[in-house]
Order: C-alpha cells, then sequence, then structure tokens
C-alpha cells in the first residue's frame, strides 16, 4: 500500500511538471505575454529602424530643407536597417537633449548616430558601439587670421570670440580649456562656420571630421590646427541600455565593413581620416 501511494504520489508531480513547462513555454513562444522583446526582434516586427540623427553636421549628417539627410553616419545608418532588412525612418534630436531622447519613455528611436563621441560618460547610462571614425578637437577660423592661432593659449584670449553650439562635446571643451576668451553659444551649429567667415566670431570650435567640409566649400574658412586636434576620440552609435543585441549587431557590422575595406571608401567618398 505504501509502494503504490508513492508511485501515485510520483505521477502526480510528474503531471504538474509537464504542465508547468508547457505553459512556460507557451508563454515564450506568444510574444504578446513577454515582458520583453530583444531589441532586433522588434525592430523587425515593426519593418522600421527608426535613427535619431541632429542633421547639423556636415559631413557625417545633413538635414536637407526638403527633409532629406544625407552624411557618412546616415550611410553607416543605411547600412545597419540594410542588414536588419527593414526600412529606415530618421527622427530629429538635438545636442542637448540627446541623451534625454535616447533614453526617453516612450522610446522615440532606436538608436542615435551622426558625429556621437565615444565617451566614458556616455557608457555610464547608455550603450555606445565601437568607433568607426576617428575625431578630435580643432579650430577653424578666417583664412585671413589663420597664421594667428597657433596653440589654445592664443585662442584663449580676451579679444578673442569663440563660437559653439549648445549642449554637446565643443561646448564643454570650450567652459572646460577656454577661461579667457569670449565664448558665445549660437543654437545652430550649421550655421557657425558662415558667422565665423562673416567676422560674428573669430574661432569655431569644431571637429576634424567637420572642418574639412567647410574649408573645402568656403575659401574664407581655414583650419590651422587641423594636423594637431587638441584631443583624440572616436565616433560611435549611441543607443539605450538594455538593447545589447542591437549593440553586438551594430559592432559586427563595423568590424565587417573594416574588414572587407567598405568603411575605408566610405571615408574616402567624404574625405574624411582613416586610422
Amino acid at each position: 500500500m505504501r509502494r503504490l501511494k508513492t508511485l501515485l504520489l510520483l505521477a502526480v508531480l510528474a503531471l504538474c511538471l509537464t504542465a508547468s513547462s508547457t505553459s512556460c513555454s507557451s508563454k515564450q513562444n506568444n510574444p504578446s505575454e513577454i515582458d520583453y522583446q530583444p531589441t532586433i526582434s522588434r525592430i523587425q516586427q515593426r519593418g522600421t529602424l527608426l535613427v535619431g540623427t541632429t542633421g547639423d553636421y556636415r559631413p557625417l549628417s545633413f538635414r536637407e530643407a526638403d527633409g532629406t539627410y544625407w552624411g557618412f553616419c546616415i550611410e553607416m545608418a543605411r547600412e545597419i536597417a540594410k542588414r536588419l532588412n527593414v526600412g529606415i525612418q530618421f527622427v530629429q534630436t538635438s545636442w542637448p537633449t540627446l541623451s534625454a531622447d535616447v533614453q526617453a519613455e516612450p522610446q522615440t528611436f532606436d538608436l542615435a548616430i551622426g558625429g556621437i563621441t565615444v565617451t566614458d560618460a556616455r557608457r555610464e547610462t547608455m550603450l555606445m558601439s565601437d568607433g568607426y571614425l576617428a575625431n578630435g578637437k580643432t579650430i577653424m577660423c578666417r583664412a585671413s587670421e589663420a597664421d594667428r592661432y597657433k596653440s589654445l593659449a592664443d585662442i584663449d584670449q580676451p579679444a578673442v570670440r569663440v563660437m559653439v553650439n549648445p549642449g554637446g562635446l565643443n561646448e564643454k571643451f570650450a567652459n572646460e580649456n577656454l577661461t579667457h576668451a569670449t565664448i558665445i553659444v549660437h543654437p545652430k551649429n550649421e550655421e557657425i562656420p558662415s558667422l565665423i567667415a562673416d567676422s560674428v566670431a573669430d574661432v569655431m570650435i569644431t571637429e576634424i571630421t567637420e572642418a574639412p567640409y567647410y574649408v573645402q566649400t568656403d575659401a574664407r574658412l581655414a583650419a590651422p590646427l587641423l594636423n594637431e586636434p587638441f584631443n583624440h576620440g572616436e565616433i560611435g552609435v549611441l543607443m539605450r541600455q538594455g538593447q545589447e543585441d542591437l549593440l553586438q549587431m551594430v559592432n559586427d557590422i563595423i568590424s565587417q565593413m573594416k574588414s572587407d575595406g567598405s568603411l575605408r571608401l566610405l571615408h574616402e567618398k567624404y574625405g574624411l581620416y582613416y586610422e
């Protein structure tokens, strides 16, 4: 009798375990009952990659008046969408609101791209890809005054008007390193080169990725310290935490583009330095 009771108890336990396993498996196979779906799966179900970009940073990310986007980083974003086999939609963001927009609830875009420097501070609260473009701070000034600026000390003078865009690392660099110069914050980054050429300000704090484009397209401008940047860094893709599957895919794409030479060709297309 005791043996029979034991066998009955084991049978009941087996049925309970089977039912529990079946319920768990059913829940995993039903997307509506999953609290978290991998990012790539969500994007592919949506059919569109949502990309945040400022659109004010030639030649990396620029938005024309008709709403079309072009640039080195825009092509990188299109390559990511291509690998995901989905369409792409660009979402306007800005340098002052970039971090908040990346982490917004509800989520407004899947990743941000376009001249975003990889920093430890960003990696503390968000995810950043491997770098795909060398970067560093430099200046633009009027070509007629190129010999005037040979160092930070030459720029950090009370008579020098330094113009920066708000909210990004250009403003941060100016505030930390230029304590004597007059710093002017202008809201639209793409307008600053022309304002320098027109003598509204004297120097623009910019990047080695941005300066060559304007120097080549406006003879009034010069970048005398282009080959001697004040610091060194890399540009990458920014996204919110919890999207490690998307981060891994982006890093794989960057690695493959480096290996097959397509990243170098993209650098050459936009006249950008390739390490």
